[in-house]
């Protein structure tokens, strides 16, 4: 950074030559609600889906703008939360703030923006698009899937302090996720062909990334099982199973690697890339694409995180 905040704009090296940019907003009582999360929550949690995101093109972080939006009543205490939750998920990947914007809003709105900029993360040739899956690849994810949804449920059935350690857990990786931001661009150097940040939940976003490439993404029913276990101790077996396919704000990643490519530490296979029939073109196989589990073509829109949904 050759030129930080207090200046119209501030100035960046970009080494690459290239740009990665990319942003996200929360709002209070849609995103988050206060009596579950702290400002310092807030402030976290929007950092690090930003970073995500960056993560799955296979970049790393340069720099973040920060925007908050609200009324002139706003507790100060919490704003100071919010910049101590946003300092503290910006210091840790080792992304400065340069700058941000403030406005009023109307009573009750709050408003969070962060974007974040960056760059291909070293020995990275190329960003990793959603549209590069190839039939044969491996479907691999970066972590465990489920834990962020896992915690909404028990806040949603009025657990707001976890009764054993693994419901604490479940419940801070809703309030302040955290994901290893590093495996990105160690996937990109791996040979991932697609990659994508789970934000909106598994089914969702693999979804995406199916029909961008034209195919299907069948997922194996043991891996999700053995992704599952970890959650049914505070769900139970079935609602485990769907938070793992459907939990949104997990920030881990989901991409595909080329048959007999060696996947990265702290990747596991979840599936395989297949041909979804139909003519050439952009639009082939747009009919059976998807993301498909037992024989079945699983549903985008019958769960994850919908922005306009109810």
């Amino acid at each position: 950074m050759r030129v930080g905040p207090g200046d119209d704009t501030a100035l960046l090296t970009v080494g690459s030559g290239s740009v990665l940019a990319t942003t996200d907003t929360v709002v209070r009582d849609r995103d988050w609600r206060d009596a579950w999360s702290s400002g310092e929550d807030v402030g976290i949690k929007v950092v690090t889906q930003n970073l995500a995101d960056l993560a799955a093109m296979g970049g790393r972080g340069t720099g973040l703008l920060v925007t908050l939006v609200a009324p002139q009543d706003l507790a100060v205490d919490w704003v100071r939360e919010l910049v101590a939750g946003t300092a503290l998920a910006a210091a840790r990947a080792g992304v400065p703030v340069v700058g941000g914007d403030l406005s009023s809003a109307g009573a009750e709105e709050v408003v969070v923006s962060v974007t974040a900029l960056g760059e291909l993360g070293d020995g990275v040739g190329a960003p990793v698009l959603r549209s590069g899956a190839r039939p044969g690849d491996v479907v691999a994810v970066s972590g465990p899937l489920g834990r962020s949804g896992a915690g909404l449920l028990l806040l949603q059935r009025g657990v707001t302090r976890g009764r054993d350690a693994q419901e604490e857990r479940l419940l801070r990786h809703h309030r302040r996720p955290t994901t290893d931001l590093a495996q990105g661009p160690a996937a990109a150097r791996a040979g991932a062909r697609a990659m994508i940040d789970v934000s909106d939940g598994l089914v969702r976003d693999a979804d995406r990334v199916a029909r961008a490439s034209g195919v299907r993404l069948e997922l194996d029913p043991a891996a999700l099982g053995r992704l599952a276990e970890g959650l049914v101790p505070a769900l139970g077996p079935a609602e485990a199973r769907a938070q793992v396919l459907v939990g949104g704000e997990e920030h881990e990643l989901l991409a595909t690697f080329a048959p007999g490519a060696h996947l990265p530490d702290g990747w596991s296979r979840l599936g395989r890339v297949r041909e979804a029939g139909g003519g050439p073109g952009p639009g082939r196989g747009a009919g059976a694409s998807g993301v498909w589990l037992d024989g079945r073509r699983l549903d985008p829109s019958a769960g994850g995180w919908d922005h306009f949904g109810g």
